[in-house]
């Protein structure tokens, strides 16, 4: 089958704590809001956004026979999704976000070692691009993806940890946050010169992002877009920026219209509560870019 977009890895769920502070100093208790159980981890939300913004998604990893399992069947119910069983259970995370909208992430990847993603649930997939999730049982998919346009995200890699590389160096496209890097534009360099990449984003969040490709040229600084409301909870505004980057890319639009898209999405994000549940559509993220559908 045919699709714009193949996502592999990277669903889970996420208990989200909105605590008064963070850092969170130490107390026997603390009284908070409602504690809630939603969609979460990066593969979702590249998933959900991409599909919200009217791109043709497929998406597999493995999940657990618990009800975390159901909860990701239910909510991406929307999209063509292919499971495998994940021994230890379904990946999860808490969250603890502070009233600017910060986050604390406490992440469980329910790994066990030598488990792999089958490569049936995706090699019929016949996908304009794919973005593989940093989750280890998709490193082996890189083989299987020889040819092809390919994305990941390496989140707050620190530019040495070797858990990255395969991922860092076998891709087409990689984001990345500056949040644990000493030298952002050094560790982007590296990317482009070690391994295939083509472009490289690196996101500041409210400082916008860098950018870097492989084509001539240095480092290329880009604003952050305003938010369109109130901060609410910047947990996936990384995510959104990726899957409005893959919209516009995947749409023929020029890289820094193609930029600009994922920063709309990503503001989007941070002004709704939850990680994934409310991604921008297509209609409203034109809107906001000033652009023409097409």
């Amino acid at each position: 089958m045919s699709a714009d977009v193949l996502v592999l890895g990277g669903s889970g769920v996420d208990t989200t704590v909105y605590v008064p502070e963070l850092p969170l100093p130490y107390r026997d208790t603390y009284h908070v809001p409602p504690v809630v159980d939603r969609i979460g981890n990066t593969g979702s939300g590249v998933a959900l956004g991409c599909h919200a913004l009217g791109l043709g998604v497929v998406f597999a990893d493995l999940i657990g026979d618990d009800p975390q399992g159901a909860l990701i069947r239910h909510a991406l119910r929307d999209l063509d999704c292919r499971w495998g069983p994940a021994a230890a259970g379904t990946t999860r995370s808490v969250l603890l976000v502070g009233p600017d909208g910060r986050r604390l992430s406490l992440h469980d990847p329910k790994a066990t070692p030598g488990e792999r993603l089958p490569r049936h649930l995706y090699a019929d997939v016949d996908a304009a691009h794919v973005h593989v999730s940093i989750s280890d049982r998709c490193r082996d998919a890189y083989p299987d993806l020889e040819g092809r346009s390919v994305s990941t995200d390496l989140h707050d890699w620190d530019g040495v940890n070797d858990y990255h590389h395969d991922f860092a160096y076998r891709s087409d496209l990689v984001f990345l946050s500056s949040t644990a890097l000493p030298a952002p534009a050094a560790t982007m360099r590296d990317i482009i010169a070690r391994g295939r990449a083509r472009t490289v984003v690196c996101m500041r969040g409210a400082d916008g992002c860098l950018v870097l490709t492989r084509d001539g040229g240095d480092v290329r600084a880009f604003p952050a877009e305003p938010l369109p409301g109130p901060v609410a909870d910047s947990n996936g505004a990384g995510d959104a920026f990726v899957s409005g980057f893959l919209y516009g890319m995947l749409r023929g639009r020029p890289l820094e219209e193609s930029v600009r898209l994922g920063a709309i999405a990503g503001a989007h994000a941070c002004t709704v509560a939850g990680t994934h549940e409310s991604p921008i559509t297509e209609p409203l993220l034109l809107a906001r870019a000033g652009t023409p559908a097409g």
